[in-house]
């Protein structure tokens, strides 16, 4: 049930559109995923195609099943139509820093790291805990290498890493209006005064978010709301407060019937139903914004502005300081550099660095900072953990591998991928020599084994085991 204010409100506001808007609600929510191109093989198997979004080359419309191979080896990702859009806006470029800034759950991440092919460094931020130990997990489903995740508030991260991004992307906290279909349990917490709160917690996000951006970068704000006070009005107050922002025309293209922002809804007066404009200018250049309607195209709601900052000289630029790192000690050396020899054909280290958390051994993207006393979950990929007399590779590691880049790997039938997603031996179709072995599935990797006396002892992470429905 719809409150009766936000009805009002946008009866008021859309006018002839209104009443389409308002049918839209009893319309079914469009289920969407996209294929993750960073695997060997991002072929769907296993997962519905109700054909293609009409933006982006990944996207597609259809349910995906969190028990299926596609998703259990991160060559899918179910997202809303809709969010996907942000990231076609962002679309970063391989080699970059960008930072996502309120990240949890992972889709836009995700996303994001797709276009940077493992090349540049991707900072995914969740400042609530729990929900960046999600948005790890995903990160490594996807088998990403270049992501550090961690869990700070905006101005935290400020303070360590002023001037540092190329690309900032800020899906905001909001009053989530466009959600309200997909789940209606989001009404309960809307009341009229609702938007303009969010509001003032998103403009201090994104003064924070200014201090991270260097000159001639560019910041993507989108929000899940219809709501002005989130939308025209916060774009409208950052180019006030910050006169070196300026609008990024944002591409639209007809098939998707993406529409313009609203110009007049910048006016706080009009929007609040006076029917009086305060403002003495359109402001056309708010158009170069982008909304999305549920009454208009297969999606929910909507808005997503691109601002590049202008690239004038600054005298205060503060030089972020490099990452502080212990080197292995000779038997860690020895232990690593013997995994890699008996279990790898080849493996691309890109100049990253290797960096030890307690016992575990992580491979740090090119250029990342200190990240000392930071609340860090995960730094690039991890490789393993260092054991008494040995190394014990990592599932992330299994995840982000290449069938190729490895001495033994065993493509797994559906009988013995149900047995290995249920943490069973499984006794080999092969022959194998003695040691690590990558599980696959589809031509993906999927955990690790280790073959002895012809079985392979399961590997797979007890936290993640399930049972295959027959």
């Amino acid at each position: 049930m719809l409150p009766e204010d936000f009805k009002n409100k946008y009866n008021r506001l859309l006018g002839d559109e209104y009443e389409d808007f308002l049918l839209s609600f009893d319309a079914p929510a469009q289920k969407a995923y996209r294929v993750n191109p960073l695997k060997p093989h991002p072929v769907v198997n296993d997962t519905e195609d109700h054909g293609n979004l009409p933006y982006g080359k990944w996207g597609h419309f259809g349910a995906v099943n969190g028990h299926s191979v596609d998703h259990v080896t991160g060559v899918v990702y179910s997202q809303e139509p809709s969010a996907q859009f942000v990231g076609e806006v962002v679309r970063p470029n391989p080699g970059e820093r960008v930072l996502d800034l309120a990240a949890a759950p992972g889709g836009k991440s995700t996303h994001l790291a797709a276009f940077m092919g493992q090349e540049g460094l991707l900072w995914s931020n969740e400042i609530f805990l729990n929900r960046a130990k999600i948005l790890s997990e995903n990160i490594e489903r996807m088998g990403i290498k270049n992501a550090i995740v961690s869990s700070h508030t905006p101005a935290e991260l400020s303070s360590r890493l002023p001037l540092f991004f190329d690309k900032i992307l800020l899906d905001a906290p909001c009053s989530g209006e466009g959600m309200f279909r997909k789940d209606p349990s989001a009404t309960d917490y809307w009341h009229e005064h609702y938007p303009a709160e969010n509001a003032t917690r998103q403009r201090e996000i994104l003064g924070e978010a200014v201090k991270m951006l260097r000159p001639g970068g560019q910041i993507v704000y989108s929000t899940c709301t219809f709501a002005p006070e989130e939308d025209e009005q916060i774009i409208n107050w950052l180019m006030a407060e910050y006169p070196e922002f300026s609008l990024v025309s944002i591409e639209k293209p007809n098939s998707a019937n993406i529409s313009d922002a609203r110009p007049e809804w910048i006016d706080e007066l009009f929007v609040n139903g006076t029917n009086e404009h305060s403002a003495t200018t359109t402001k056309d250049e708010m158009k170069k914004a982008a909304r999305l309607w549920p009454h208009k195209l297969e999606g929910e709601g909507h808005f997503v502005a691109k601002l590049v900052k202008a690239n004038d000289d600054y005298d205060d630029v503060s030089v972020v300081k490099p990452l502080k790192n212990k080197p292995l000690d000779k038997q860690q050396r020895e232990l690593l550099f013997s995994f890699f020899e008996e279990t790898l054909v080849t493996f691309d280290q890109k100049a990253n660095e290797y960096v030890l958390f307690g016992d575990h051994l992580y491979m740090a993207p090119f250029g990342t900072p200190d990240i000392s006393s930071m609340k860090i979950l995960r730094l690039g990929l991890e490789l393993g953990l260092f054991k008494k007399k040995r190394f014990e590779p990592a599932h992330a590691l299994a995840l982000a591998l290449n069938p190729d880049e490895v001495n033994q790997s065993y493509e797994m039938n559906h009988e013995e991928w149900a047995q290995f997603v249920h943490g069973d031996v499984i006794q080999t179709r092969q022959d194998l020599d003695k040691g690590w072995v990558l599980m696959t599935a589809n031509g993906n990797g999927a955990g690790w084994g280790r073959y002895v006396n012809g079985q392979i002892k399961n590997f797979f992470p007890k936290g993640l085991r399930f049972v295959v429905k027959k």
